[in-house]
């Protein structure tokens, strides 16, 4: 089951796997760690995740600290969102997982890069950082024949594309061996960055002209895109040449899309526990017995089977206000059956 975003984050912060030999501290999910790291009182700069470069970073723009860890939080409760009824369902262990470059691998660090985006453009647009406000290009003109003009505060995307390049990217030639890897990784981090986008939205106080601004779609509508490019994510070669090559030789003429999603290698088996990933495996997830979807029993369990208990809820009910004063409810009783893979 789907536990609060709080013990998700608790736990990714408390992972102490190693590190993938020749991975730089900081490139994947590591970073991550940050979403715990208390309130805003706390900066949080030297805090283990962060790599000496982000740290740097964190400590010249500190009102940015909350931003930067709003951005993790978000991320991951979007993908725990939209892998609830999956094998994997982005649980721990987050950091290890990003060093394997699967497929989850992959959408990890689309929406996590996304989510800083996010986090950091509302933060400029709230007034919260003193370089970055409101989108200063659209504060005049307009259409005055179609009646509407720009006015109130529009999302400076534009900041909050460039602080996710900083703070996420590390440029290849800093890094030695797996080289490959970390290009997957940078091209993810900015497949992110480019589902978001800004829609126009006006409100119109006189019904004839409307005061128009633009604002980021919601993070919900983010989620779900990343996780269409994830079930179509394409296999890439591990060796990196001149640029990012398809796995698959026939396919190589085929161009690899700005917003597609890339892996190296295939996913691991999420149907039982793997210690050394932090897998949990799916031993005792609730499913549905007559979905034939990944939540059903039969896809979730993995064929094991699963087993069913009957819970029992007690809650008040047909509450009807009683002159004069109290509220008289009954107590209705309902029995429902739960099923849990073996």
């Amino acid at each position: 089951r789907a536990g609060p975003p709080s013990a998700l984050l608790a736990a990714v912060l408390r992972a102490s796997h190693p590190r993938a030999k020749g991975q730089p501290r900081g490139m994947a999910g590591e970073w991550l760690g940050i979403a715990a790291a208390g309130g805003p009182e706390k900066a949080g700069c030297a805090s283990p995740p962060l790599s000496r470069r982000q740290q740097e970073l964190c400590k010249q723009k500190p009102e940015l600290v909350p931003a930067i860890r709003e951005g993790a939080r978000l991320g991951l409760q979007e993908c725990r969102s939209q892998f609830r009824h999956e094998r994997w369902d982005c649980r721990p262990n987050i950091p290890v997982l990003c060093f394997v470059g699967t497929k989850e691998t992959a959408f990890i660090s689309a929406v996590t890069s996304a989510g800083l985006v996010h986090s950091v453009t509302r933060s400029c647009s709230a007034g919260n950082v003193t370089e970055c406000s409101c989108d200063t290009n659209l504060r005049h003109g307009g259409s005055a024949s179609e009646g509407w003009h720009w006015g109130g505060c529009s999302d400076d995307i534009h900041y909050g594309m460039s602080f996710s390049r900083k703070f996420l990217d590390m440029p290849i030639k800093n890094v030695t061996g797996r080289s490959g890897l970390v290009a997957m990784n940078l091209h993810n981090n900015e497949a992110g960055r480019q589902v978001l986008d800004c829609r126009c939205h006006g409100v119109s106080g006189s019904c004839a002209v409307k005061t128009c601004w633009k604002t980021m779609s919601s993070f919900e509508k983010v989620g779900r895109f990343l996780k269409d490019k994830y079930e179509n994510s394409i296999q890439i070669s591990d060796r990196l040449k001149k640029k990012l090559r398809r796995k698959e030789k026939s396919q190589r003429k085929i161009p690899i899309g700005k917003e597609d999603l890339l892996y190296v290698n295939k996913s691991p088996n999420y149907c039982v526990e793997d210690q050394k990933l932090g897998i949990p495996g799916t031993q005792g997830r609730e499913c549905n017995r007559t979905s034939e979807g990944s939540d059903g029993c039969n896809l979730l369990c993995c064929g094991r089977g699963y087993n069913t208990h009957v819970v029992r809820h007690v809650e008040r009910c047909e509450c009807k206000f009683v002159w004069c004063c109290y509220v008289r409810c009954r107590r209705c009783e309902t029995m429902t059956d739960v099923h849990t893979c073996k």
